[in-house]
């Protein structure tokens, strides 16, 4: 099955709240600091903002659904959405009701993002969920979600969740049918499930290659599914890093997310970030665009304090140089 994918390429800007890494003492993030990080994004003329999520990381990080709130009151344009929600930690219930309640507040601009992590199992530890069963949780998880969507009472009898008969949630979302929910993943056992159950796909760490791999698997998945040929979201998270040399980008890239996911980063910076002057950057982004990828979602790394600086050089120089992709 051929996805249906838009043609216009949207793009957006990931993370509201987070210090510089690496940092150390207190970090005491002001209400202001997100007012004029929304209004610069959204004077800039991206499409989206999005918040990541982890219950323990090895940076200070906060509540996604919470920042998004927050930032929802600032702008009456973007699209906000959770570039991913690590919905096997929490039961899907109250968060049926959280993403309902955000949904509002956004006036529907809002897509949920929902993935399994894993790369940090004591997170799962704390929240009492077994690590292994996280793929099986998110799947049924979503399932729950789709039933509270509908506005109707809720009857549920689940390997994990439930049971429990007739379970009214008022108000329904804004969105007809709830907020459109996009799957993260890279495994084919997580690309299948995108096309079983998925409105969308947004990855991270990935080549365009690889994207493009992912997408025919979540297809071949709809068709055995059984599924109609509904339009399908494409996303990607790209770390993306603009400076005057793809070696001083690529330095400060490693720098950053060696110290955010507690590894070496170079190798896989070089692989499979966006980095250098503007053009560099764009050409990267086409790749991603003749891969399949419909909303790129770029998470400016670096300092903190230049992050106001990376996200209106790109529009200025950058997003220019992708204008025939952007428009209409």
């Amino acid at each position: 099955m051929t996805l249906t994918l838009e043609t216009r390429l949207r793009i957006g800007i990931q993370t509201i709240h987070r210090r510089t890494e690496p940092a150390d003492g207190l970090w005491l993030p002001r209400i202001d600091d997100l007012v004029a990080l929304v209004k610069l994004v959204d004077d800039s003329g991206y499409d989206s903002l999005w918040a990541g999520d982890h219950i323990s990381f090895p940076l200070a990080i906060f509540d996604p659904l919470l920042q998004l709130a927050q930032a929802a009151v600032v702008s009456r344009r973007l699209m906000f959405g959770t570039s991913v929600l690590l919905l096997p930690l929490r039961h899907p219930t109250p968060v049926a009701k959280q993403v309902t309640t955000l949904d509002h507040l956004t006036e529907g601009r809002f897509i949920l993002g929902v993935g399994v992590g894993g790369e940090f199992p004591r997170e799962y530890a704390a929240c009492d969920v077994p690590h292994g069963e996280r793929g099986a949780r998110l799947a049924e998880a979503v399932t729950v979600l789709r039933k509270f969507f509908s506005g109707e009472p809720v009857t549920h009898h689940g390997k994990f969740y439930g049971p429990f008969e007739d379970v009214p949630m008022k108000p329904p979302p804004r969105q007809l049918n709830g907020p459109p929910i996009w799957f993260a993943g890279r495994r084919d056992a997580a690309l299948r499930r995108i096309g079983r159950l998925g409105d969308g796909y947004l990855s991270y760490v990935v080549s365009p290659d690889m994207y493009r791999a992912a997408l025919a698997t979540i297809g071949e998945a709809a068709v055995l599914a059984g599924r109609d040929p509904a339009p399908f979201g494409t996303g990607h998270l790209l770390f993306t890093r603009l400076d005057r040399t793809y070696e001083e980008a690529l330095d400060h890239a490693t720098e950053t997310l060696s110290v955010r996911y507690a590894m070496d980063f170079r190798k896989a910076a070089e692989r499979y970030c966006a980095l250098g002057t503007p053009a560099m950057v764009a050409e990267r982004i086409r790749a991603f665009y003749a891969a399949g990828v419909r909303h790129v979602v770029l998470d400016l790394i670096g300092p903190y304090e230049q992050k106001h600086d990376q996200i209106a050089w790109f529009a200025q120089e950058a997003m220019p140089l992708l204008a025939d992709l952007t428009a209409g």
